[in-house]
């Protein structure tokens, strides 16, 4: 699901331009497989497959297989349209430091979309 995500996010330079400041690593679980996502000056610059001992990420997307592939989908049904509205439907969790996301909210709002594009 996750193997073009670098590359889409990467050639998007209107997306790598607005996630210039950012520099994390944040975790995307599905179902049981996580996955690090390390983030340097708005460019994806690694994607680490688990699993892991001790993780180290700012925050985490937590959902299940299903609903990631909802979300992802190229038409998504109402309520599988956002991360929030599998948060509200208690279908995603988003853990740890919520600072850098909400930060740069847009940003990885766009780097999820490119996965669902990356998932069609």
């Amino acid at each position: 699901m996750l193997e073009n995500l670098a590359a889409r996010v990467n050639a998007d330079a209107h997306l790598v331009r607005r996630g210039r400041t950012v520099n994390t690593t944040f975790l995307i679980a599905i179902d049981e497989a996580d996955h690090l996502v390390r983030v340097a000056e708005g460019r994806i610059v690694e994607i680490k497959p688990g699993p892991f001992i001790t993780p180290n990420y700012s925050f985490a997307f937590r959902a299940s297989r299903d609903s990631w592939d909802k979300l992802w989908s190229p038409q998504p049904i109402p309520g599988f349209t956002d991360i929030f509205a599998l948060v509200k439907k208690k279908l995603l969790r988003i853990e740890g430091d919520l600072h850098p996301l909400m930060t740069h909210l847009l940003y990885f709002k766009g780097v999820l979309g490119a996965a669902g594009k990356a998932a069609s």
